[in-house]
């Protein structure tokens, strides 16, 4: 047993993004992952690429590590049968399947708490169970749009755009595993399962934080404003000779800082930028004269005169660039593992650190079906009977 989670097992039914990123958070923490896959086709997220090594999608792989894979025809009644068996037994079951579909399958959350009270029972969803969007398919970028996130992202002039990652996916997966973890907690007091509804949606809303606060506060909804801080000045991109560089200066030191740094000693004694207040309302004659500057400097000579004063600032990576830096290595967030079929493959690394907890790729992402018959065997199936359920197409 290793990890926090070790010893608990989780029924992983989910498949394409924001399920299964939610279940790599688990396994990582060391949770028996069980991916439960469609027999032939599996998780759709397998025939996602390119880029493919030697057949196997990159995409994939990203996502599913420290799982274990079984195929399970749940439209066959014997495959449905070793469902519940899994459900007898575990811990946690994540599905995202569209609303619905588990209560028709006989496996919804009541007849799961019946089977195994413990249970911790989590669907992840585009809009939620209920309510007048509950039924329609969900995709990133149809969230990213409808939860205010492309309203926000994207030069002043236009047009909308998404996010370079899928937040959409990606909140929605983490705020399941929080969730999930939180309820694990509870059940130890009370002995009981949870159920949890978590959307797309809601961890959409609940990311727009003080831009919401924004809108609370004025009745008016914000628009796009590039890179640059809606309430802070100057945060923002500027242009240098070789490139782009982000400034931060969040407190009143770091603007005097970043003016002495800069050889900017006269903006100090221009009342326009008095304040960070007077920075915000007067931020275009600002940033011109800043900007006028950095573009006759490098970004590495701009860096190292303000992390020199403890002004935050950085260059803009690409992923060359991001795997390259020196502190992205020291926090060991490339890792690798060998893959059955892809062989030498890197991923990234984990994003938190527990101290006499390591953390390490225990399993490479499965192939399609690779842990099934171990894991039958370990509901105490014998292989004459494994034998049949596949010939019966039950697996």
């Amino acid at each position: 047993m290793s990890g926090l989670l070790g010893g608990v097992e989780v029924i992983d039914l989910t498949r394409a993004l924001a399920g299964p990123y939610c279940t790599v958070m688990l396994g990582d923490m060391g949770a028996e992952v069980i991916k439960v896959e469609q027999p032939y086709s599996g998780d759709e997220s397998r025939g996602r690429g390119p880029p493919f090594v030697e057949g196997e999608s990159s995409y994939f792989m990203t996502i599913n590590r420290n799982k274990r894979s079984m195929t399970l025809n749940l439209k066959h009644e014997e495959g449905l049968e070793i469902l519940r068996k899994l459900a007898r037994r575990a811990d946690v079951l994540v599905e995202n399947f569209r609303p619905g579909t588990m209560d028709r399958l006989g496996l919804g959350y009541d007849a799961a708490r019946d089977l195994n009270p413990g249970l911790v029972y989590c669907s992840i969803s585009g809009f939620g169970q209920d309510g007048p969007r509950a039924h329609l398919t969900a995709y990133d970028q149809i969230l990213q749009g409808m939860g205010g996130a492309m309203s926000l992202t994207g030069p002043v002039e236009g047009p909308p755009s998404k996010f370079g990652i899928p937040i959409g996916d990606i909140g929605a997966g983490m705020f399941a595993a929080f969730a999930i973890a939180s309820a694990l907690f509870e059940r130890e007091r009370t002995g009981r399962g949870s159920y949890i509804d978590t959307s797309m949606l809601g961890g959409q809303v609940a990311l727009l934080t003080f831009q919401a606060g924004r809108y609370f506060a004025t009745g008016t909804a914000p628009g796009l404003g590039g890179n640059r801080h809606p309430s802070i000045a100057p945060y923002e991109t500027f242009i240098t000779s070789d490139g782009y560089v982000n400034v931060a200066c969040g407190t009143e030191r770091m603007w005097r800082q970043f003016c002495e740094a800069m050889g900017l000693d006269d903006l100090l004694q221009d009342e326009r930028f008095s304040k960070n207040t007077d920075r915000v309302q007067n931020r275009e004659p600002l940033s011109s004269r800043i900007e006028d500057l950095t573009r006759t400097l490098t970004t590495q000579e701009i860096v190292d005169r303000l992390e020199a004063v403890e002004v935050p600032c950085g260059p803009i990576y690409t992923l060359d660039g991001v795997f390259n830096d020196p502190q992205t290595k020291h926090l060991g967030l490339r890792q690798h593992f060998t893959h059955p079929k892809a062989g030498e493959f890197d991923t990234t690394g984990f994003p938190y650190r527990i101290k006499d907890k390591p953390l390490d790729v225990r399993y490479p992402p499965p192939l399609l079906g690779e842990q099934t018959e171990d894991i039958l065997r370990g509901l105490g199936y014998e292989p004459g009977i494994i034998s049949e359920l596949k010939e019966q197409g039950a697996i």
